[in-house]
């Protein structure tokens, strides 16, 4: 995954929002999100190659989300799938910062990732690349998380936030489409606004918007997870083809 809004206890009836787009190469195979046949209480999809998953929910209300920080010169082949730190929480009751400390202590293993665990009333957040030493939990309010540190002001992470703050929720379920059109936003930066991460100028235009299109590289899905506070919680997925295109959607709807 590449970027994702999380609305945290900021909206009165809705305690935890959260709005992603998962980004990667098209031929890296993986399962559209379902409850998962191994423990049916986890709704997530599934990384066929790295086993993992990038973003997911379980019926006590627990959810975890990844993505990759953009560190190009520092990527271990072989490192351990950074997807499992997803897929573990899901399948414990290990409290969130718990489990969040005890990923930090052992954090360097890993290539560069952001991690985000918890639940609607706590949620932790953890990079190997922060220099933190304790797990930071997200204060009430609206956060974006690229491929850089919680709330970097990247021009895709600022223009998502921009037009997630606008919606109300007020009328979900029935805003996801238009969610799921603002995910789908393809505008890109500035060559002046852009980040240097190491990447070609022209790497980096094709990964400045929300949304992301090319022949071999792109957002796969889209997510957006919703908990209301009667414990009410609603789960969709839209999924892409290669040139952008809207080709299935998931929706799963479930009290916690």
């Amino acid at each position: 995954m590449c970027i994702a809004y999380l609305s945290i206890r900021k909206h009165p009836e809705w305690p935890l929002f959260i709005a992603a787009n998962r980004d990667e190469f098209h031929q890296r195979k993986a399962l559209a999100a379902a409850p998962w046949q191994s423990n049916p209480d986890i709704i997530a999809g599934i990384d066929c190659e790295g086993g993992g998953t990038w973003l997911g929910i379980n019926k006590n209300g627990r959810f975890a989300l990844l993505t990759n920080y953009r560190d190009v010169n520092t990527i271990v082949p072989g490192a351990p799938s950074r997807g499992h730190l997803v897929s573990e929480f899901l399948q414990t009751n290990t409290p969130s910062v718990e489990y969040a400390s005890n990923i930090l202590s052992r954090a360097a293993q890993y290539n560069a990732f952001n991690l985000v665990v918890g639940n609607p009333q706590k949620s932790m957040y953890i990079s190997n690349r922060s220099h933190q030493i304790e797990p930071a939990e997200l204060q009430p309010g609206s956060h974006v998380l690229s491929n850089h540190l919680m709330d970097t002001p990247w021009p895709k992470a600022e223009r998502l936030r921009k037009a997630l703050d606008s919606i109300e929720l007020d009328f979900l379920p029935d805003q996801l489409p238009e969610i799921f059109d603002i995910l789908r936003d393809n505008t890109r930066a500035a060559d002046n606004d852009l980040p240097n991460t190491g990447l070609s100028l022209e790497r980096e235009r094709l990964l400045s918007s929300p949304f992301i299109v090319s022949p071999d590289y792109g957002t796969r899905c889209s997510t957006v997870i919703a908990i209301q506070k009667s414990g009410h919680a609603l789960f969709s997925e839209m999924i892409y083809n290669p040139m952008g295109e809207p080709v299935s959607q998931n929706k799963f709807e479930f009290l916690i």
